[in-house]
């Protein structure tokens, strides 16, 4: 055989194990593995039990490869926004560390433990969340990214366990929380409560309760004296709160509403695009493909002419085969768009409607009849409003907002 021959037939070999290896590459079992979620092992006490409070989540931003970006868009990710603190409130309740464990607007004032997170990167096959965990005194408890990669296969063993594919991320998180909680001592605790408490008093009365507490450059809190537990001020104060926490509770029904219809159509739109991810990352592999088999096409070509073989019969059936596994290929990673486009615009037909007007809602204080209306958090914002104009008018102090 001649030296020409042999480098064709070599080529040919190297050529069909790629497109062979391109059927495999690419099923991987999750990387994270399990992560089991830590629970309590005995009942902890009331008065040792705090409450946190997870903020709707920053969005984030869309990657800039357009390549990346397919099938990805503000309104999906807004409606992750409001989805992920759900399912982390969700997994926070099971463990039995927290007293309530509640979702609420950004930048609410309040919270005996807060938790702010980020979005840096989800599109099915990949998350990655910023984390931001402190509690009411500013005590940083941390600051953490926590990313995942799954295959698309994921989404089918998910949906036969009916659990979320991401769940390993949110145990992570929640376990992390639970350990910082465990180094509290209860004295702490005792302080976290107190002072959140205080910064709820303040922010509703700064006249009437400022100078109980002390923030320094790095919005570290420290109380520099405590009220009278008879005071009238405080209790009323307190009473004010524990109807705060009724609303926020039934805000939290809105959050419900919105994570349980959003569940599915999400799921699916996630599973859709991975599989379109993997189709489309396999036509990738397949366009390489074609190249070095046309490649070797002609390197083929021109060892048959130099042997004196003339009727490029064998480079003609290559050809043929090249153009028809190609088609294929573009043909199967394409087969997807139609459907990851309509659960595409569930999510955001549903982060449309959730965003535009919630339903209305009557609340009464006092005997006064009060309408709330707009978004979720338009409400909660008028509703922080009214509730300092009340306490304003009822002890005849300025309210922050004055």
């Amino acid at each position: 055989m001649s030296i020409q021959c042999k480098s064709f037939t070599g080529l040919l070999v190297v050529s069909l194990l790629l497109l062979s290896g391109c059927s495999t590459m690419g099923l991987k079992q999750s990387v994270d593995g399990v992560v089991p979620l830590d629970k309590a092992v005995a009942e902890i006490p009331d008065d040792q039990l705090l409450d946190v409070w997870i903020e709707l989540f920053d969005p984030g931003e869309l990657p800039k490869d357009p390549d990346d970006a397919l099938g990805l868009s503000m309104d999906i990710r807004d409606a992750e926004a409001r989805y992920v603190p759900q399912q982390l409130r969700n997994t926070m309740e099971t463990t039995g560390y927290w007293g309530a464990v509640r979702v609420v607007p950004r930048d609410t004032e309040g919270a005996e433990v807060l938790v702010r997170g980020r979005i840096l990167e989800s599109d099915g096959l990949r998350m990655s969340l910023n984390i931001v965990a402190l509690d009411a005194t500013g005590t940083p408890w941390f600051d953490r990214s926590y990313s995942s990669e799954i295959s698309y296969l994921a989404y089918q063993n998910s949906r036969q366990a009916r659990r979320e594919a991401f769940q390993p991320v949110y145990n992570r998180i929640a376990n992390d929380l639970a350990l910082h909680r465990s180094r509290l001592q209860a004295e702490d605790v005792r302080t976290i409560r107190q002072t959140a408490e205080l910064r709820f008093a303040a922010d509703l009365a700064p006249d009437a309760f400022s100078d109980y507490l002390a923030e320094d450059s790095q919005q570290r809190y420290e109380i520099t004296r405590l009220p009278a537990d008879d005071d009238p001020m405080l209790r009323r104060v307190q009473a004010i709160r524990d109807r705060d926490f009724l609303l926020i509770d039934t805000l939290n029904g809105h959050f419900d509403n919105f994570y349980r219809d959003m569940q599915q159509p999400y799921d699916d739109w996630r599973r859709t695009r991975s599989e379109e991810a993997h189709a489309l990352e396999e036509i990738r592999r397949e366009a390489n493909t074609r190249k070095l088999l046309g490649f070797a096409a002609i390197i083929g070509a021109v060892a048959l002419e130099a042997t004196g073989n003339t009727k490029g019969y064998s480079s003609s059936v290559l050809r043929d085969a090249m153009l028809v596994g190609g088609a294929y290929a573009v043909k199967t990673g394409f087969d997807k768009a139609s459907e990851t486009e309509i659960h595409s615009a569930a999510i955001e037909e549903l982060d449309n409607s959730f965003s535009a007007e919630a339903r209305p809602m009557v609340v009464d204080v006092e005997g006064e009849t009060h309408e709330l209306t707009g978004s979720a958090e338009v409400q909660y914002t008028k509703w922080r409003a009214l509730l300092k104009r009340i306490y304003s008018a009822e002890t005849g102090l300025p309210g922050a907002d004055n």
